[in-house]
């Protein structure tokens, strides 16, 4: 090896590099899905984890970007009060991780357990998984409206993608492996410029320097109560990617630097998220598995990649090309990840070992679901709780109504990863 590559701050950046590229196929998924600008996404996802790092003084080794928890809500209010209320719906959703944040450092990381057991989180993260798959259907079909595209064509682009992306999931090797979804749109992006779908004038027309479209946040009371019930999914997924990182690099990060910080700075990359015009953020499963991987476990890698991901937002010719990404390529892969949002929520109920013999674990879980997935609403004309925001809600209140609590049993936070 050559003294060039020897250098540390060098070897910091390729790895850093190599981190964003792992998570950016996710990362830009959630905002084209959304109608969000992706270079925008980009920067709050820079932003977000430099906020994370320096609220957690650089101790954890993890990237911050788009949450998939928040793409059904944001689909289905962002029609009725436009992108800015939506906006402000996610920087309260980044509040209430700062609320619960607070919780913590008062009470402890057993309130979490006490406040969301698995039987109330499985349920609404299997909701948004299983709402969302009609979504992902109709866009492998070829989508609907003027701009459908042909249901042959389509399902021969979105089946490829999807097995491009099962593939590479399932028999790729190292870092590659990593990478499926990256995998799945090159593939899908291949067959539809064979079939020529892929209009790329927006790229022609993009100029190489931009500024990214920000948006600023109006708040709307609506959009804020319909996404706050939202947000205590992404928190239980974010203590799990906390104790997950923990366990590869042999850490306690729930005690140190403690679970309040690692919400709080969840919660301002959220806000700040909101603030610029993004999607709200959560810590990425791919890095951590690019980390175990590695074996890099320097939290200056994650400084690196945010910087990546900040300085790329500005190439104006990128978001336009990741915009020229054709609906059937995005429909394909989608098939398999609103099917793994679910498959995330089965895993936790069998990994607590919830009884769902107990009628009050069988009630939260059974109505949560009906409500989550079917399309329940309740309120006024003017403004009603529904889907995503009604199942959490509606899992939280049973929880805390409902007599008993002893259907379940989980080891608290602080010694999950002793």
């Amino acid at each position: 090896m050559s003294d060039t590559f020897k250098d540390p701050i060098l070897r910091q950046g390729i790895a850093g590099a190599q981190m964003l590229f792992v998570a950016f196929g996710a990362l830009v998924l959630m905002p084209l899905l959304t109608g969000m600008d992706p270079n925008v996404a980009l920067f709050t996802a820079g932003i977000g984890t430099l906020l994370f790092q320096l609220v957690t003084r650089r101790e954890v080794p993890v990237f911050l970007a788009s949450s998939f928890a928040f793409i059904a809500p944001i689909m289905a209010i962002k029609g009725e009060v436009g992108l800015p209320a939506v906006l402000g719906g996610i920087i309260a959703a980044g509040v209430v991780y700062v609320l619960l944040s607070f919780a913590v450092k008062l009470r402890g990381a057993g309130f979490i357990d006490r406040l969301l057991p698995p039987v109330v989180i499985a349920p609404v993260i299997i909701s948004i998984g299983l709402a969302l798959s009609p979504v992902a259907v109709g866009m492998a079909m070829g989508g609907s409206g003027e701009n459908a595209i042909p249901y042959a064509t389509a399902i021969t682009i979105s089946m490829a993608s999807l097995l491009a992306t099962l593939l590479v999931a399932t028999l790729g090797r190292g870092l590659f492996r990593l990478v499926p979804i990256l995998a799945g749109i090159m593939v899908g992006c291949a067959l539809s410029a064979a079939f020529g779908i892929i209009d790329t004038s927006g790229i022609a027309a993009a100029p190489w320097l931009a500024l990214p479209n920000f948006v600023a946040p109006e708040f709307h009371w609506g959009a804020i109560l319909y996404m706050l019930p939202v947000a205590l999914a992404p928190a239980i997924e974010h203590i799990g990617g906390v104790v997950a990182i923990g366990s590869v690099t042999g850490k306690n990060f729930i005690q140190k630097p403690g679970l309040h910080r690692t919400l709080l700075g969840d919660g301002l990359a959220t806000s700040a998220a909101g603030l610029f015009g993004g999607p709200p953020n959560t810590t990425y499963a791919e890095v951590t598995g690019a980390v175990m991987l590695t074996k890099n476990y320097n939290p200056k890698v994650m400084t690196w990649a945010a910087v990546f991901a900040i300085l790329m937002a500005f190439v104006g010719k990128f978001g336009a090309a990741l915009q020229s990404i054709p609906v059937p390529v995005m429909g394909g892969i989608l098939c398999l990840l609103f099917g793994s949002i679910a498959v995330v929520g089965l895993n936790t109920l069998i990994r607590n070992q919830v009884d769902l013999s107990q009628p009050r674990n069988l009630i939260i879980v059974s109505v949560t679901l009906v409500f989550g997935i079917g399309g329940m609403k309740l309120g006024t004309p003017e403004f009603a709780l529904s889907g995503i925001s009604l199942a959490a809600l509606t899992a939280l209140l049973l929880n805390l109504l409902l007599p008993g609590g002893q259907g379940w049993k989980s080891k608290p936070l602080d010694q999950e990863q002793t």
